[in-house]
């Protein structure tokens, strides 16, 4: 019609725009799996903290510079036998600092149980003997005696727990260049390079009699086991299964004690400076040692510290002053 108004015409409503509700249901999912993402590490965590044991085990004493970790491999004679230094009970075979300083390498520094120094309240006699006669606080307040290092973090490893965590992990790669066959630690090897399991990577890091370096030697085997199961620790086949996890961590604090107030976040700075210590950056191996046989009475053969040496040892070492790589071990 010329001039006059169009025609009004019905039109159906419009439908709201489909993309959008897909969005926000691709919205709402992918919030449920971040949720799901970080529930399950958070829940990790949490039931772990849970299942660590806490022991007394730190001083009173003034802090020092980083942050030091003292490892100790506990031990229990249930045979009734009585070495010849006279300490029945409790033993620690395994005794290491670990040492991630403000600024400069980290080190992991091993002390062979029978050092040879002054226990407060008892007198000098081997390092191991204080863990006997008073535990962790004992065995802490030795080791910060005799190294200026006060102790952040303290960490009890019992030696039947290494078997479940090398296992957990699906065993561990060891290498030693001789065939050994010893009775009393239970190991049996072959020269060369082999994937241990839970009870021989524990008889690797015992053995001791059949070994030319003694205690330097057993203390070298030691940090190679703890650097392998770091790695295997770090293993991404290790981290993307949530059944090796739980075994992982069920493994891990069967066999740990830990101090008050350290958790598993704590646990997992450790394993980090430890990274760092056992690395191409890092510090590794003993204090200066000046008699491997030293025979001061009363207590069989010791392992004396270099005197001279051990107190700018040990300032370097806090400070991370000290160049990267070996350090100690038996005197040339």
């Amino acid at each position: 019609r010329a001039g006059g108004a169009a025609p009004a015409v019905d039109r159906p409503p419009v439908a709201p725009a489909r993309p959008r509700r897909r969005g926000r249901r691709f919205g709402v999912a992918a919030t449920v799996v971040v949720a799901l993402l970080l529930a399950w590490p958070i829940g990790l965590v949490l039931w772990a903290d849970g299942r660590l044991e806490h022991v007394p085990a730190l001083s009173e004493a003034a802090d020092t510079p980083g942050t030091t970790y003292l490892l100790a491999g506990s031990d229990a004679r249930g045979d009734g036998a009585v070495p010849e230094d006279g300490t029945i009970g409790a033993r620690t075979d395994t005794i290491m600092l670990l040492h991630a300083p403000e600024s400069g390498p980290a080190a992991l520094i091993s002390l062979p149980r029978d050092t040879y120094a002054e226990i407060p309240g008892h007198g000098a006699n081997k390092l191991n003997a204080a863990f006997s006669w008073g535990g962790a606080p004992l065995l802490t307040a030795t080791v910060e005696q005799l190294t200026g290092l006060t102790v952040d973090h303290y960490v009890e490893i019992g030696f039947g727990g290494i078997t479940g965590v090398v296992d957990a992990v699906g065993g561990v790669e060891l290498c030693l260049d001789r065939d050994v066959n010893e009775p009393l630690s239970g190991l049996v090897w072959t020269a060369g390079c082999h994937v241990a399991d839970g009870p021989t990577a524990l008889a690797f890091a015992r053995m001791r009699y059949d070994d030319p370096e003694g205690d330097v030697g057993r203390a070298k085997r030691q940090q190679q086991l703890i650097a392998a199961l770091s790695s295997a620790l770090a293993d991404p086949a290790v981290l993307r299964n949530p059944g090796r996890q739980v075994s992982l961590v069920r493994a891990g604090t069967d066999a740990l004690a830990v101090s008050e107030g350290t958790g598993v976040v704590d646990l997992g700075r450790l394993a980090l400076a430890f990274r760092r210590a056992t690395g191409p950056e890092g510090i590794t191996g003993t204090p200066p040692i000046a008699d491997p046989d030293h025979r001061p009475g009363g207590v069989g053969s010791t392992v004396l510290l270099d005197p001279d040496a051990t107190p700018g040892f040990w300032a370097g070492i806090r400070d991370g002053s000290l160049p990267p790589g070996p350090v100690g071990g038996l005197p040339g």
